[in-house]
């Protein structure tokens, strides 16, 4: 029987996981200002546990055991906020439950949170608007499993697993303790208010427990009652009226109704084929016309949520739910209802029953695919899954770094050698055993891949907790503890290194003599997006994706964490040359010095703690707030981590700057007035110091204003294409970078009267793109784009990379024996991007082949170039024609390179998804280009579209 006390998934064989992950001993010590490098996706990498939705239905918070909890609009599923707790290198942080005050203005949250500082573990409070951490209820003798908010907010109760529950009063000043039963028999994981105030609990000792309205002092037991249909109850909530409860069951695919007057068993809902796991969460709907419950019941591979009508008298429907437990269930007031999920997953179904919202993981899944994951004889590439069993297969090459999806070869990459020595009982199991002798592991720790090494004599075994070697006759010669369940391990045929699948998503390298990791690898969900980084650090990601990581800095105690995406520390960690040398060398000291060797450089400063940029928090407007006139005055502090001073402060607007203020006079509080457009809008401010720009804090704001016509004032479009196809040096000659240009310039020229209003355009090709025409035209663009119009900067031709890794695109008249003189530096390109006043969109097509840097044959590393256009501070969405060293190819049967004959295809109309079949948004282009361009080169090259998250999604052009 799956459990959901045990297992967020929902597929059988892995029967307790979800209890296994906590039961490890305690963590490493740790000081409260340690770095952590995390996975940053924008959505959760580990089951949500729990959620809550605040009374007015306007905010939905998530809680994961990734240690994160999250706030969403409820309306359109848009992360508002990511609060974040004092976190440890184990267990210590990760969030078992979440609640948020009737009002909207509290989250608190709990889980296994902080015994590493006090040996008592603690509720954290924070202010939902600002994630500041407003307070800390401490001194919990348990993990805390679940929080509830009483109707009006006065009370929190929460259950601490077998050491009963609490309530504690809520409010400002609040805290202190209001009540308590310690008599419970096992673990408690749910507890909820009645309107009226009474309390009712679930608790696996097998008891339902109902208790009057919380008093100033006492908490008084009414009633203790076993319910019929399972003997572990896991779930219990009042109907809206408080006349009956529902109760969920860990043990049982049953659920129950009783009275809550005196907990007598009223009737039991059918569950109709509900015949295997359980439905261990429950939910009336607002009105309590319906019943809701979902959990590790399995049908046709996915967890389902059941429906009744009539209070859960009326026939059982199967609605949609997720792929794994469903581990929450609210009502909603419009007659939905929201659930949380282990996917991790979360979603919003209406009162049909149709799914209206659904925010599926973001992180690969790689179970069940032991067999299919494979490495290369030299240790390097790697073949995997994007989906569970191995499907959407992809091999990645960290040394190319590349991501090859069309079709991946498995010449030269290796399945696991699982078979060579007499090893059972290790799939799925805790009793793994070698010639039938057990091997020694941690109580309860269960272990899920196995490869045996090259020459036999040795193997690795992935378990829940650890990576652990074992020699021939089962002594262990290292363990390293592991991100997540290790769901494949496979051991490179050179003998020299291994690597590992894990649960949160990424792929590990590890020195085979030692265990100590090596490198690890996070591929997006999204096919397109990865990053690859070593324990220190340096990484190298594909365009959008280096902020898939970043830094967890804590702050003691008693405030919320703070975190830095790894692009605010890019002139010191962005080190493709030392990540490529890692896996040849196997020390990442040794590649850094090999690198800065092969560059020229010197060992720069890598102190994390001085190099932190600074933390800005917007106090209003608040998010949702309401505006009716042309400017807006923003209450913002700004705190500087490193103790750097703040040297500006800048406000953007849908991801633009709209002003500059010099250092404040009052660094903790100030003022900016902000110039906004009379429409709906995001409102930004970021502030830098010498090292970096912190990230920017934002608010989303209401137009309630007199709507002015928008076509009176359409937008003018200015656009700078440059396609150099004939060089002075002859061996760089392209076909049709030129053509491109000029295809490019037609294309957008159409557009005047439709978007636009008017469309200007300065077109360089061949001998009139020398590189002081191109930093003309760059002038051009900034001088005459106002902060209502729209810039277009086109680049076709070859680009490279300098010694030091500088970008440069290069001119007709470029002279690769004078670099700096003739190739067009990026610093020119990005200074004109981020100066622009309006909206700016970059088409970067610079990766064509050629003989470039005294005859070696390569291409421009664009990855760079790309993601530090698309940074929040400059600000621009850049479209690029190929990701790291692709080829962007070009073909006479296209008399185009691709990704412009895409390109022009789209804005002609062919991205035209919307609903009026008019519009092309951002995010259609990028649709078009990703499909057309795969079509056109069989899948050789991939564009990427990369933007500031502080930028909405536009229209950039109509059918015509």
């Amino acid at each position: 029987m799956k459990k959901c006390n045990m297992f967020p998934y929902s597929l059988s064989e892995f029967l307790i996981i979800f209890q296994l992950i906590f039961l490890a001993l305690a963590p490493a010590a740790f000081s409260s200002d340690d770095a952590v490098l995390r996975i940053e996706t924008g959505m959760h990498t580990a089951v949500i546990g729990r959620i809550g939705v605040d009374a007015r239905n306007r905010f939905l918070v998530t809680g994961s055991h990734d240690k994160t909890v999250r706030v969403w609009d409820l309306e359109d599923g848009t992360l508002l906020k990511t609060l974040r707790p004092p976190i440890g290198h184990g267990k210590e942080g990760k969030i078992n439950a979440v609640a948020i005050s009737p009002d909207g203005g509290t989250v608190a949250a709990g889980g296994y949170t902080g015994y590493e500082w006090d040996e008592k573990y603690s509720i954290y409070l924070f202010d939902r608007a600002t994630g500041v951490m407003t307070g800390r209820i401490t001194g919990l003798p348990n993990d805390i499993k679940h929080i509830a908010y009483s109707p009006k907010g006065r009370f929190l109760a929460a259950t601490l697993g077998a050491d009963g529950i609490r309530i504690f009063r809520a409010g400002p000043g609040g805290g202190t303790l209001a009540g308590e039963d310690r008599d419970y028999g096992g673990r408690s994981y749910w507890a909820d208010f009645a309107p009226d105030g009474r309390l009712v609990t679930a608790c696996l000792d097998g008891f339902i427990r109902l208790y009057a309205p919380v008093g100033n002092g006492d908490l008084k037991l009414l009633k203790k009652k076993t319910a019929p249909e399972g003997k572990e109850p896991f779930s219990a909530v009042f109907s809206p009226d408080g006349t009956r409860i529902a109760v969920g069951f860990n043990d049982s695919a049953k659920v129950d109704v009783l009275s809550a007057a005196d907990l007598s068993h009223l009737y039991s809902p059918d569950t109709g084929g509900a015949n295997n796991g359980n439905l261990c969460s429950v939910a009336w709907s607002h009105d309590g016309g319906r019943l809701y419950a979902g959990g590790t019941y399995d049908s046709g591979g996915q967890s389902p949520i059941l429906s009744w009508p009539q209070a859960g008298k009326g026939k059982v429907r199967e609605l949609d739910g997720a792929d794994m437990t469903i581990m929450h269930v609210l009502p909603l007031a419009g007659g939905g209802m929201a659930f949380g999920a282990g996917d991790p997953a979360f979603g919003l179904l209406s009162s049909s029953g149709e799914r209206t919202l659904f925010q599926a993981p973001a992180i690969a899944d790689y179970r069940n695919n032991r067999e299919g994951f494979l490495l290369s004889g030299d240790g390097k590439s790697v073949r995997f899954g994007y989906e569970v069993r191995g499907k959407s297969p992809a091999v990645f090459d960290p040394t190319a770094r590349r991501l090859d999806q069309s079709e991946p070869s498995s010449s030269n990459l290796y399945s696991p050698d699982m078979t060579s020595l007499d090893i059972t009982d290790w799939k799925n199991d805790d009793s793994p055993r070698l010639n039938g002798k057990p091997l020694k592991l941690k109580q309860y720790e269960m272990s899920f891949s196995v490869a045996v090494s090259p020459a036999k004599d040795r193997f690795l075994l992935g378990t829940v907790w650890y990576l652990r070697y074992f020699d021939a006759s089962g002594n262990e010669r290292w363990n390293t503890p592991v991100p997540g369940v290790a769901w494949s391990v496979n051991l490179a045929r050179n003998g020299k290194t291994a690597a590992a699948a894990f649960g949160d998503g990424t792929i590990r390298w590890y020195r085979v003599s030692d265990g100590s990791e090596l490198l690890a690898f996070f591929p997006h969900k999204d096919r397109k997006r990865w990053v690859l980084w070593s324990p220190s650090g340096y990484y190298d990601a594909s365009p959008g994706a280096e902020d898939l990581i970043g830094w967890h800095v804590n702050n003691g105690k008693d405030r919320a964490a703070d975190f830095f995406p790894a692009s605010r520390f890019r002139d010191r960690f962005y080190r493709p040359d030392v990540v490529a040398k890692v896996l040849d060398v196997l020390d990442e000291n040794e590649a850094v010095r090999l690198a800065d060797l092969a560059a020229g450089k010197k060992r720069q400063e890598t102190d994390m703690m001085r190099l932190l940029p600074p933390v800005v928090t917007i106090h209003g407007p608040v998010h949702g707030q309401e505006f009716s006139s042309s400017a807006v005055t923003v209450a913002y502090s700004v705190r500087s981590p490193s103790g750097e001073p703040i040297t500006s402060v800048q406000a953007l607007v849908d991801g633009r700057r709209v002003g500059t203020k010099g250092k404040p006079v009052r660094p903790d509080s100030d003022t900016l007035s902000v110039a906004v457009p009379e429409r709906d809008c995001e409102i930004g401010v970021i502030a830098e110091n010498r090292y970096a720009a912190s990230e920017p804090a934002v608010v989303r704001i209401k137009w309630k204003g007199k709507t002015t016509d928008e076509f009176v004032f359409k937008p003018k479009l200015y656009v700078l294409a440059v396609g150099v196809s004939q060089y002075r040096d002859k061996t760089l000659n392209l076909r049709y970078a030129a053509k491109d240009a000029r295809d490019f310039v037609d294309a957008m020229k159409k557009q005047k009267g439709g978007l636009y209003r008017d469309v200007e355009t300065t077109l360089l090709t061949d001998e009139q793109a020398v590189k002081d025409n191109i930093l003309d035209g760059l002038e051009w663009l900034q001088r005459q784009t106002t902060a209502k119009d729209t810039a277009a900067l086109l680049l076709s031709g070859h680009g490279m990379n300098d010694a030091s890794g500088v970008y440069y695109f290069l001119p007709s008249d470029f002279d690769e024996k004078r670099i700096k003189r003739t190739g067009l530096m990026f610093a020119d390109i990005k200074n004109t991007v981020a100066a622009v006043a309006g909206k700016i969109l970059v088409f970067a097509d610079t990766c064509h082949a050629g003989n470039i840097m005294g005859g070696r044959k390569g291409t421009a590393d664009i990855n760079a170039f790309v993601n530090e256009l698309a940074s929040a501070e400059n600000g621009a969405v850049v479209f690029s024609s190929s990701t790291g060293k692709q080829v962007s190819l070009e073909r006479p049967e296209w008399n185009n390179g691709a990704f412009t004959l895409a390109l022009v295809e789209g804005i002609s109309g062919k991205a035209a998804y919307g609903k009026d079949g008019t519009k092309i948004t951002i995010n259609m282009l990028d649709l078009y280009l990703s499909e057309r361009v795969k079509e056109l080169t069989e899948g050789l090259q991939t564009p990427t579209t990369t933007k500031p998250h502080t930028v909405p999604d536009f229209p950039v052009a109509v059918k015509r």
